[in-house]
């Protein structure tokens, strides 16, 4: 098949979120089909990243979309009902760009990556399309809402949230629309109606994140990773510091708090202290969580399934998560991940790892098992291969 991708970010270096997911699903289908690639490029080093990805994609077009452009799109919020998270990428460009590749190329499917590239094909009816959603956009709001003290954040996200609500229906224009948990889809067909979901989830790299070194015999160090200008990671680590973190401490004092991530905001920064380590970039997280006794993702708003997760139990280092994501996973409490919604639910389940070297490696092995029959990347790949297939009357 002739497949084109349609990315809201330059799909490289595949780090996190977004750009990860292109990058493997197409590593993984180069070799049985013909990919494209037109994407965003927000910065000049974005475009530098052209022969990296033509060694997977046969052909890479970008459209130049710098941060101040999209900063100037956000404006039309103040008369128009559309998504901030929509207008950021809106572009005359991209659409005309997509016109002339699409005039240029037959494809067989489209994968278009996000509810923020959604205008892009939503009316091209006779393309055969597939809009991935990297999660419930209007969930992860609803949280975020609920989360939310501040008066003047409230009034915003409280108009996103609503926005996204009506917006959210743009998924039914397309062929079929894909989540990465079935916690998403329950949601997106209960409260909204949505009716083409398929499930298509995040997938990890068993190469990079391998199971079998890992050290069970410490416990002294607790590992959160991430993007740490990400608001719901921002707020994790926070909320992990103030009020989880005291109650461990007071059993085990001698315990670090590890938080790996890039562009740590200052937020952020301010939690460092004896016990608290803010690294910034890691080049290679998985040494980072070999040297983890435990991983912890307390995240309290957000959708769809954690990257953070999947890779610590790739590996087999035990985590203890919030509920958010972990019921997309499709697994029990103690199958890699223990599940806690409390704070003081949430410490005495990272007491009882670092207590046990025992179940950190009960916990751990059951881990490996679960992301090895289902989340491996070439097991999603193929599933998406599946769709296009499905789209394209393949």
């Amino acid at each position: 098949m002739k497949i084109l991708f349609l990315a809201n970010r330059t799909p490289y270096p595949p780090y996190r979120g977004d750009k990860l997911k292109i990058y493997n699903l197409a590593k993984r289908l180069r070799g049985r089909h013909e990919l494209h690639l037109l994407t965003f490029a927000q910065t000049a080093e974005d475009l530098s990243y052209k022969a990296e990805l033509e060694k997977i994609f046969y052909k890479v077009d970008f459209v130049y979309l710098p941060k101040w452009k999209s900063a100037l799109n956000c404006l039309q919020a103040l008369w128009s009902r559309t998504p901030l998270q929509v207008l950021y990428f809106q572009s005359a460009a991209m659409q005309e760009k997509l016109r002339e590749v699409l005039e240029t190329d037959m494809f067989d499917a489209v994968h278009v990556q996000h509810l923020r590239m959604s205008p892009y094909l939503a009316a091209n009816k006779e393309i055969p399309r597939i809009l991935d959603m990297p999660d419930a956009f209007s969930l992860y709001w609803q949280r975020r809402l609920n989360s939310t003290q501040n008066p003047f954040v409230k009034l915003f996200t409280t108009i996103e949230y609503k926005r996204l609500l009506c917006y959210e229906q743009v998924m039914m224009k397309y062929n079929l629309s894909l989540v990465c948990s079935a916690e998403d889809k329950e949601y997106l067909e209960t409260k909204q109606g949505i009716t083409n979901l398929q499930l298509l989830p995040n997938g990890v790299d068993l190469d990079t994140f391998k199971a079998g070194g890992h050290d069970y015999t410490h416990n002294h160090t607790l590992l959160f990773t991430g993007n740490m200008d990400y608001a719901p990671n921002v707020d994790a680590v926070r909320y992990f510091v103030e009020e989880i973190f005291p109650v461990v401490l007071q059993k085990f004092p001698r315990t670090q708090f590890v938080i790996a991530g890039q562009r740590p905001v200052k937020k952020v920064l301010q939690l460092a202290s004896d016990n608290v380590k803010v690294t910034g970039f890691i080049p290679d997280l998985a040494a980072v969580y070999n040297e983890a006794s435990v991983v912890v993702a307390p995240l309290r708003f957000g959708a769809g399934t954690q990257n953070k997760v999947l890779e610590a139990m790739a590996m087999g280092v035990p985590v203890v998560c919030s509920n958010i994501g972990f019921k997309g996973l499709g697994i029990n409490s103690g199958e890699g991940a223990i599940m806690q919604t409390e704070p003081m639910a949430f410490a005495d389940s990272v007491n009882e790892l670092l207590a046990s070297e025992e179940k950190r490696l009960a916990v751990g092995e059951r881990g490996v098992q679960v992301i090895r029959s289902s989340f491996g990347w070439d097991a999603v790949a193929n599933l998406l291969e599946k769709y296009c297939e499905q789209v394209s009357g393949l």
